[in-house]
């Protein structure tokens, strides 16, 4: 899902309710990508 507010220009895949990876995508691959803890 494409992300708001300081994470504008990356987008999440939910891991499960308090984690996801977020990244900045730019095809054809991901890039900048880390595992964040929502919560």
């Amino acid at each position: 899902e494409a992300l708001k507010g300081k994470r504008k220009g990356q987008h999440s895949i939910r891991i499960n309710d308090q984690w996801r990876i977020c990244f900045v995508w730019s095809a054809p691959n991901a890039h900048d990508v880390e595992i964040v803890d929502y919560h």
